[in-house]
């Protein structure tokens, strides 16, 4: 059985290298990680889908100017990552496929609960703010992830597109931040429960 694979280096050289050194497209496609891969997409396409109608709740419920802004520019964002990870399974040769993120699923109950839980105003926007930042964090670390990933596979293409819905996440968890700093906060601990 021949255990070697003959290349050419760039001058032309011939160079011979152990088969089970090389490692082809095709194997990285059929690869364990690959498949971890496309379930922790299809888990995360899930979550941008739900994320687009959870968020237009988030925004009924607040008050403050600032927080509505936020997540009114944050919901386009979550379309446009739906739409880069349809690039993604584009990318695969796969045709998009959502499967229920428990995780997410969670997050958002929770998020509802603590809506219903909190009176309106400065109360409740300081709750949609943690609920919002508990699903950006989750985000964070799903999109860090699926970048590790993809780079190892070799899909460029896939990590710049992970990698600007990962920058995206980071800058909306900083915004509201700044949003809770700014007001929110400060005026929800001084009212009296």
């Amino acid at each position: 059985m021949n255990t070697t694979k003959t290349n050419f280096s760039k001058n032309g050289e011939l160079k011979t290298a152990p088969k089970n050194q090389t490692t082809s497209t095709s194997k990285m496609k059929s690869s364990q990680l690959m498949k971890l891969f496309e379930d922790e997409l299809k888990d995360i396409y899930w979550a941008e889908k739900a994320l687009t109608k959870a968020i237009p709740k988030m925004i009924k419920k607040a008050t403050s100017e600032k927080l509505i802004e936020a997540l009114t520019s944050h919901l386009t964002e979550t379309e446009e990552q739906a739409n880069r990870l349809e690039q993604i399974f584009k990318i695969l040769g796969k045709k998009p496929e959502a499967e229920k993120c428990e995780a997410m699923a969670g997050l958002m109950k929770e998020s509802e609960d603590i809506m219903e839980a909190c009176e309106p105003g400065a109360m409740r926007d300081a709750g949609i703010i943690s609920a919002a930042q508990k699903v950006e964090h989750y985000e964070i670390a799903s999109y860090g992830t699926l970048s590790q990933f993809a780079h190892t596979l070799g899909l460029k293409d896939a990590v710049k597109l992970l990698d600007a819905t990962l920058n995206e996440e980071k800058q909306a968890d900083v915004k509201l931040t700044e949003v809770a700093v700014d007001a929110i906060n400060m005026e929800a601990a001084e009212k009296k429960a």
